[in-house]
């Protein structure tokens, strides 16, 4: 195989990443793309930068016996049904190496497990997409203190935190159709940095056991009139009807199998980050070392004055989800290998060539659901959900946030939404 062809499901801005990601990976083509409209402008990039043939496709089925790997870049609440294309193509012949799917796996844990289901049943190889375990930063990290780790013990803390102004697009702010709000959507990257963060040099990401979930949930800024006004014009969401929340915290508690240690994890998430641009942050302690990142933190910065400011035409060439065209600015000028999602695609890579594990799979995905809901059933009860607890553990296999179902204004007080 001289290079892996992706079949590309989804035209939107993740998509967009990950191409740019794909121009410093070698052995990787973009052989076709699929979307719900004709994905033009991505193909037209994609022969741009070389990076194959970029042919698009109008279905998964039809595009499947053309590429060896399919990504699922597209909106959650398709995934379940496209894996079920995916399953159909390989049954009726289509030899495909390899099934990617962008985080979260899945709104809730029935679709995660099914999900899986189809996969394994197709003997399908699954790769789950969580960028910010890639990241140079927390890889280094971990290098860097590995033998300060083996020496000393673990971390005990891991705090991590992803935040900015808000999402792109409408089915993002929707409840039903992406699967709750912020936490949803970018909770479950915290969830994961934090449960890797904590994890002892050379094991692997599924080891530390998690024993509880605490959260708490807020509708702030855009549970105000003017803001759910702004979502109401721009997005056609309105969030007097189906609200969801614009800041999540708490906190995961783990047991290392090994030594009955426990150790815990604080996740933070926002859209209400109205500064420079998109946030990740992650700061770790443990006995007599600590660790901290921000990639707000940048070797490049610039100063854009009033008179100025008219001739820069888009903010986010500069940091995604930035805020501002002037003033003083954060530039990170190669997010994509910042945030890790150019180690990811090398990972898939190496994994499908060598037939190696990659870092992570879908059963990963799953406990990344499962997590999430355990934050959201926590939340709604206002308590800490033991995941030791069988009846527990049973009621999240079904358990679908009433967030998600569109039944926000029971979660969130009504002085929330005056």
């Amino acid at each position: 195989m001289s290079a892996i062809r992706y079949g590309i499901v989804g035209g939107g801005f993740i998509t967009g990443f990950q191409l740019r990601a794909l121009t410093a990976v070698r052995g990787i083509e973009v052989a076709g793309l699929v979307s719900r409209r004709p994905p033009t402008a991505l193909s037209e990039l994609v022969k741009k930068e070389g990076l194959g043939e970029g042919r698009i496709f109008s279905s998964i089925r039809e595009m499947a016996p053309h590429v060896d790997v399919i990504a699922l870049f597209a909106p959650n609440f398709a995934r379940l049904t496209h894996v079920e294309e995916v399953v159909d193509a390989v049954r009726a012949g289509s030899r495909l190496q390899a099934v990617i799917c962008e985080k979260p796996l899945a709104r809730n844990l029935a679709e995660a497990r099914r999900m899986v289901q189809l996969v394994d049943g197709a003997g399908l190889r699954h790769i789950y997409f969580e960028n910010q375990l890639h990241m140079k930063t927390l890889q280094a990290t971990k290098a860097q203190l590995a033998t300060v780790m083996n020496a000393m013990g673990p971390p005990l803390l891991v705090r991590s935190g992803e935040e900015h102004s808000g999402p792109h697009n409408a089915w993002f702010w929707d409840p039903v159709r992406q699967g709750g709000g912020v936490l949803s959507d970018m909770g479950c990257h915290c969830l994961a940095v934090g449960w890797y963060a904590l994890t002892p040099p050379g094991k692997p990401a599924m080891f530390l056991q998690p024993q509880s979930v605490s959260a708490n949930l807020a509708l702030l800024k855009w549970g105000q009139p003017t803001w759910r006004k702004q979502l109401v014009e721009r997005f056609a969401v309105d969030y007097a009807q189906t609200p969801a929340e614009d800041f999540a915290t708490g906190m995961v508690t783990y047991l290392n199998p090994e030594t009955g240690r426990q150790s815990q994890a604080q996740f933070t998430s926002s859209w209400m980050y109205d500064k420079q641009g998109l946030r990740l942050s992650v700061d770790g302690l443990g006995p007599g070392y600590a660790f901290e990142m921000n990639t707000l933190r940048s070797t490049l910065e610039l100063f854009v004055g009033d008179d100025a400011a008219r001739g820069v035409a888009d903010s986010e060439s500069a940091l995604e989800k930035s805020t501002a065209s002037r003033g003083l600015l954060a530039v990170q000028p190669n997010e994509p290998d910042l945030y890790g999602y150019t180690d990811e695609n090398i990972d898939a890579r190496e994994a499908i060539l060598t037939g190696r594990p990659p870092l992570l799979d879908w059963h990963y995905g799953v406990e990344i659901v499962r997590l999430t809901m355990a934050a959201y059933l926590s939340a709604e009860r206002r308590a800490t959900v033991d995941l030791t607890d069988s009846k527990t553990v049973a009621e999240l296999e079904t358990y679908v946030p009433l967030i998600q179902q569109g039944r926000g204004r029971e979660v969130f007080p009504s002085a929330a939404l005056a």
